[in-house]
């Protein structure tokens, strides 16, 4: 795996589709998957709620920070048939998440979506509130601020699996189980 090209491709995917599709937590987890050739519609699909720090309110966690979490934790995480005794995959869960954070604080001050709507556009706007969402788009919200956020969340998300990866000294093709398309 060429760690640079899947981090650059995470950014790319994650630019394009925010820019396209909107929807920040979602198209941080596609830009991921895309980018590692591992894609689990059901990891996109619960995604779905999270957009615009959680229901477009903005006072929730910024979708790319939580989507970025959610495709880390696809890969480890603790697992169901393991409820009481999942501590390896846990902890790698809990350090990739903390990494991930801790970016977002360096880069936006904030991992939630107003405060960081403050930083990139100098307000927050009601999403719901057409007209506001008219004059969120019209300051760049999909060409220039959130697809970029996203493309970074991407990234971010991307280098840090691929270091737990690496870490762990697994082989991605050990992640197949992880695939599922759903019509």
């Amino acid at each position: 795996m060429d760690k640079d090209a899947v981090i650059r491709s995470a950014y790319e995917n994650g630019f394009n589709y925010e820019g396209r599709y909107h929807g920040c937590a979602q198209c941080t987890i596609a830009a991921v998957q895309d980018a590692l050739g591992i894609r689990n519609d059901y990891i996109f699909k619960a995604a779905g709620g999270l957009a615009g720090g959680c229901g477009l309110l903005r006072d929730g966690p910024c979708g790319g920070y939580t989507g970025g979490i959610m495709v880390m934790s696809m890969f480890f995480a603790r697992r169901r048939r393991l409820f009481d005794n999942d501590r390896e995959d846990s902890k790698s869960s809990y350090r990739m998440a903390v990494e991930h954070h801790k970016r977002f604080i360096e880069e936006y001050g904030s991992i939630i979506c107003m405060d960081i709507h403050k930083k990139l556009f100098g307000r927050s706007f009601d999403l719901w509130n057409p007209d506001e969402y008219k004059l969120f788009d019209e300051a760049g919200a999909h060409t220039d601020k959130c697809t970029s956020l996203v493309g970074k969340a991407a990234s971010w998300a991307a280098e840090i699996l691929i270091d737990e990866i690496e870490k762990r000294g697994i082989d991605l093709e050990e992640f197949e189980h992880l695939r599922f398309v759903c019509g």
